[in-house]
């Protein structure tokens, strides 16, 4: 063999194959919670999840704090940009009654 049908062989050799078929999609995967899915004895899934439940409690009765305060914010008579409760209740997707019930908890918040 010449070395330039060596280097031509060694050419041949390196070129990627053809595809002949599409690759498939990766399957999705499942779902997954925080693993609770793979938990197998009732007893740690009951403990787990309800570990989970209350921090999630927790943390969603802060952000409700978080949401009174930007309210009583929003709605301060000092501010030259400040918004009606409707205005409040419209951004945040509640009714106008809850948007003052908001703001006043929100101003004791800030006290």
């Amino acid at each position: 063999m010449t070395d330039s049908s060596a280097d031509r062989s060694q050419q041949r050799r390196l070129r990627p194959a053809p595809l002949l078929f599409e690759p498939g999609a990766g399957e999705p995967d499942e779902e997954h919670f925080f693993d609770l899915e793979s938990i197998e004895d009732p007893s740690v899934l009951l403990s787990r999840s309800t570990e989970l439940a209350l921090a999630f409690r927790a943390a969603a009765e802060r952000a409700t704090d978080y949401q009174a305060i930007a309210a009583a914010q929003l709605a301060d008579t000092r501010r030259f940009d400040r918004l009606t409760f409707e205005e409040i209740a419209e951004r945040a997707d509640w009714t106008p009654d809850y948007a003052a019930k908001m703001v006043e908890h929100g101003r004791k918040l800030t006290r």
